[in-house]
């Protein structure tokens, strides 16, 4: 039997905010950006409806943090942002996004596609702790910013 809370997202623990002050020795500011629409759909078979509960607001999970939920922020009506300051810059990391409007194309609500990191776009799929294993996405942070999918 499956429960409700298979697909969640969340956990019982509160994760610490993101980091809004100034960076520490060794990390840098990364603003992730996620194109896609901000009004959830009314189209998604009823079969996901328990993957669009479990996600609830699109959010972000940080490998660096534990792979904790960050809720996005909705920056427009195609675009969900949130600037995380304590990105391990040198380091070959992964974040997952979560969207209950992409339960039709992945069970747990992974999104895969349209994921930016500083504005260059996240292209290595890579396996990450969830319900499961789920795809994320790696990227890597130089000292002044710069990243590289």
């Amino acid at each position: 039997m499956l429960l409700g809370s298979a697909w969640s997202c969340s956990d019982d623990s509160s994760p610490p905010a993101p980091s809004t002050g100034g960076n520490t020795s060794g990390t840098v500011a990364v603003q992730f950006t996620y194109r896609a629409s901000t009004t959830r759909r009314t189209d998604l078979p009823p079969s996901t409806q328990q993957c669009v509960a479990g996600v609830g607001q699109t959010h972000i999970h940080p490998s660096w943090r534990g792979f904790a939920l960050f809720v996005m922020t909705a920056a427009a009506a195609d675009r969900w942002e949130i600037t995380l300051n304590d990105v391990p810059a040198g380091s070959r990391l992964s974040v997952r996004v979560s969207d209950g409007n992409v339960c039709d194309e992945n069970p747990t609500g992974a999104a895969t596609r349209n994921v930016f990191a500083n504005g260059v776009l996240l292209t290595e799929i890579v396996p990450t702790p969830g319900s499961g294993i789920e795809p994320g996405l790696a990227f890597t942070v130089t000292a002044d910013g710069r990243v590289t999918p």
